[in-house]
């Protein structure tokens, strides 16, 4: 099939097809004597699992790990499970920058009168960098500085 007809079956666009053969990602695809790409169903395959590994939110080295662990049959699931677990942890780890910034925004609008008024804490705040501190970031302060103390 071509470029297109995989696309459409593996939900992977045809872009980003060709930018995983130019990483390297994925083998060069076979090519017509015309110089058509070319997939097979295994492809195809290969495609729909780099697109599940994508929606799960792993880079492109993550996945080129994946699929090095996928085409190996002699793996152990112990490495698979590692590289899932460590992916868990970063992904945990941005859930908490993610809120932190958003408890941070969330303190700012609180500041804000949101009237005619040109003067704004928010904007304020963001012109002064490091200052700005969330509810939790806050939170956390107090705690260590009782817990330093106590």
């Amino acid at each position: 099939m071509n470029i297109g007809a995989a696309a459409q079956a593996s939900g992977v666009s045809a872009k980003m097809i060709r930018y995983y053969e130019e990483t390297g990602l994925i083998p060069a695809a076979q090519r017509t004597a015309s110089g058509y790409r070319v997939y097979s169903e295994q492809d195809v395959h290969m495609l729909r699992f780099i697109r599940r590994a994508r929606d799960l939110g792993f880079s492109v080295e993550g996945i080129r790990g994946l699929l090095d662990l996928w085409r190996d049959q002699s793996r152990h699931s112990a490495d698979v499970k590692q590289l899932a677990l460590e992916h868990v942890a970063e992904l945990r780890r941005k859930i908490a920058e993610l809120e932190d910034m958003a408890s941070t925004l969330e303190t700012l609008a609180r500041a804000c009168h949101g009237n005619d008024r040109p003067d704004c804490p928010i904007l304020s705040e963001l012109e002064a960098p490091g200052k700005v501190e969330s509810d939790s970031t806050t939170r956390r302060s107090r705690s260590a500085s009782r817990f330093r103390a106590g």
